[in-house]
């Protein structure tokens, strides 16, 4: 479920530290409950990050600030 192709609508959303909005997406793409949006959008944040943490808006330390689930 969360390979690139399913849940690369997000990669914008996840740059710009746009949570909710990420999770709106992929919920709305792959059809996921709300337990699971979570867990995808962490997963494919930890591969956006490694592969390019230069696009990010923010550093990882102040990216989940403020945000709980």
């Amino acid at each position: 479920m969360t390979d690139g192709a399913a849940v690369d609508v997000a990669d914008d959303h996840i740059l710009d530290n746009r949570i909710i909005l990420g999770l709106i997406e992929i919920r709305g793409h792959l059809s996921c409950s709300l337990r699971e949006a979570p867990d995808v959008f962490t997963a494919w944040y930890e591969v956006l990050r490694a592969e390019h943490r230069d696009d990010f808006v923010c550093g990882p330390e102040e990216y989940w600030t403020g945000f709980y689930s």
